[in-house]
């Protein structure tokens, strides 16, 4: 992470823009996760509007539905962070219209990085696709969100 840019990042902003749980974003997925103590847990039912091939979930969508259940994991433990390395398995096409459940856990946390693990299961736990992070911590929250930050 040496070679990343110097970038100033507002970990203090508002969240209603943010394109996967920003509930005032137009065009955003507004994703709203709920914490257990243990996992970030999240529905989401993805339209036409978020198709690859016809009748089918784009495969960004889906990572980005496993990216921000992984972000949700470490802003509910405490820390603000950015992922580093990302790796997804997809083990079946969504389809659209169809009902998604999203959950995610913290597997392990050092001084600098967070690692994650996602899935993205339909309501008869079919499993979707499954996910890995690695997350370079920016900064201890001051505050933990209870539910939807």
């Amino acid at each position: 992470m040496a070679n990343w840019p110097q970038v100033s990042i507002d970990t203090e902003k508002e969240f209603n823009m943010c394109f996967a749980c920003g509930q005032k974003n137009p065009i955003g997925l507004k994703l709203n996760f709920d914490w257990d103590g243990k996992s970030a847990r999240a529905e989401f039912t993805p339209n036409k509007f978020h198709q690859g091939w016809s009748g089918l979930v784009h495969g960004g969508i889906i990572s980005c539905l496993l990216d921000e259940a992984m972000s949700y994991v470490t802003l509910f433990e405490g820390v603000n962070s950015l992922t580093a390395k990302m790796q997804t398995r997809f083990r079946r096409p969504a389809q659209i219209d169809e009902p998604l459940i999203i959950t995610a856990s913290l597997t392990k946390k050092t001084r600098k990085l967070v690692e994650a693990k996602a899935e993205i299961s339909l309501k008869d736990s079919t499993l979707v696709a499954d996910s890995t992070a690695t997350m370079f911590i920016l900064n201890q929250r001051e505050e933990r969100p209870k539910s939807n930050v």
